[in-house]
């Protein structure tokens, strides 16, 4: 169990804390919901959690198989909905590595992305759709 202790500072902006490690952060609401946009949003944390599972859990696959994805790079593209409620409707995920694996190598690395823990936590109503580049 993970605990996260949190303080809202006012002006729509909070402060994290991850007491395993004593790491911290902000968030700022979005320009567009009336914040400053001067940090990370909640959802773009959402979006950002989504993107560094798919990696990490490519990177346990990767070093147990031996295949060099270091420098491998992740862009998630995080869409609103237009109408009420807000929420996240979809993330667009590209993952583009240098790295020229052997086909069954690609299948696993790309089944972990998909079965990543955030992946399989995000609420299907939101569309993730996962572009993959291999030797780009």
């Amino acid at each position: 169990m993970v605990k996260i202790a949190l303080k809202y500072e006012g002006d729509l902006r909070v402060h994290a804390r991850h007491e395993p490690s004593g790491t911290t952060l902000k968030t700022d609401a979005p320009v567009d919901n009336q914040g400053r946009g001067e940090s990370f949003s909640p959802t773009d944390l959402l979006a950002t959690g989504l993107g560094s599972c798919m990696a990490t859990i490519m990177g346990i696959v990767a070093r147990r198989e031996q295949i060099p994805i270091e420098g491998m790079e992740v862009q998630v593209e995080k869409i609103m909905s237009s109408d009420a409620p807000r929420r996240v409707i979809a993330l667009n995920v590209d993952i583009a590595s240098s790295a020229k694996p052997e086909p069954e190598q690609i299948q696993s690395l790309e089944k972990a992305a998909h079965t990543c823990p955030v992946a399989q936590s995000i609420h299907p109503d939101i569309k993730v759709t996962t572009r993959f580049r291999w030797g780009a």
